[in-house]
């Protein structure tokens, strides 16, 4: 357990702790809850001069680092690219990169408190999840998007903040493509905590409630086992084979709680980050891409 947290877990469950202590303890949870920044360079390095920066207007007056281009042939989606916790989205380049020279349109960009974007008082699944509104929202007014299919690529959490966005904006997203996605983040949280040897009953059980207070939703309210039989458009679930992040089972979980639409799991070798065989998994997205494009 962090050091700090023992004395504040103390303090707050003495009678006399009172309402200025839990609220100190708020607000050292909501500072935890945003990652250490990684600052990769503001444009993406190998793609000079064929994405161009954007600014996305996002929650609470805040904007977003973002690089964009159009696509490179009629007809062809645009492929929105979600990183995942305390990255960003210089680290999605090896996907971006192959794809984009396949003649997908492309936008990327920072969450907030990742990389060159804004800060927020913390981050967490429903912030990523605002994000990619805002990016929706953003590649709307662009008219070089036009008539174009919005497809969702995220990893991790910007993985399940893309699925919950698909059920939330079902209208405009066409389809996802899901890298190592968790299926719950209560399990997930569960599984943090017995890597910092926290017990589950008292401390921990009171941490998770404190968090789900603070981020403004339930564990299952978020989680997408919760969004996947509500999805109306064709999801491509891939997952490495060596995850000890969070483990492929999850990923078999949530193809079994698909109902109405096509999905597709690969469990490919690699591990959270990386597959072993990036062409590879590019051709497996572009072909479902292809396969599914006219699905929503």
């Amino acid at each position: 357990m962090p050091d700090w947290l023992w004395p504040l877990l103390a303090l707050a469950a003495a009678p006399a702790a009172g309402r200025a202590l839990r609220a100190a303890l708020l607000n050292r949870l909501r500072r935890s809850l945003t990652p250490e920044r990684v600052r990769l360079p503001c444009a993406l390095p190998p793609a000079q001069g064929i994405l161009q920066p954007c600014r996305i207007a996002t929650v609470g007056g805040l904007s977003l680092a973002g690089w964009h281009s159009p696509p490179g042939r009629p007809g062809a989606p645009v492929l929105l690219f979600v990183h995942g916790w305390g990255g960003s989205a210089a680290q999605l380049l090896p996907l971006i990169a192959p794809l984009h020279a396949a003649g997908y349109g492309v936008l990327a960009w920072d969450a907030r408190c990742h990389g060159h974007s804004d800060d927020d008082s913390y981050s967490a699944l429903p912030r990523f999840a605002e994000d990619i509104e805002a990016a929706l929202d953003w590649l709307a007014g662009q008219d070089w998007a036009h008539g174009a299919p919005r497809w969702l690529i995220g990893h991790s959490v910007g993985a399940a903040a893309s699925l919950w966005t698909a059920r939330r904006r079902a209208g405009e997203v066409a389809g996802v493509v899901s890298l190592s996605a968790f299926a719950h983040p209560g399990e997930l949280m569960h599984r943090w905590l017995a890597s910092k040897r926290i017990p589950y009953w008292p401390l921990g059980r009171w941490l998770l409630a404190q968090i789900q207070h603070i981020i403004g939703h339930r564990f299952d309210d978020i989680a997408p086992l919760a969004h996947m039989p509500h999805l109306r458009c064709p999801v491509l679930l891939i997952h490495g084979e060596r995850d000890d992040t969070i483990p492929p089972d999850d990923a078999r979980r949530l193809q079994a709680a698909a109902r109405h639409v096509p999905t597709q799991l690969l469990c490919l070798p690699g591990d959270h980050e990386h597959a072993d065989d990036l062409p590879g998994c590019v051709a497996q997205i572009q072909h479902f891409i292809a396969a599914h494009s006219a699905a929503c």
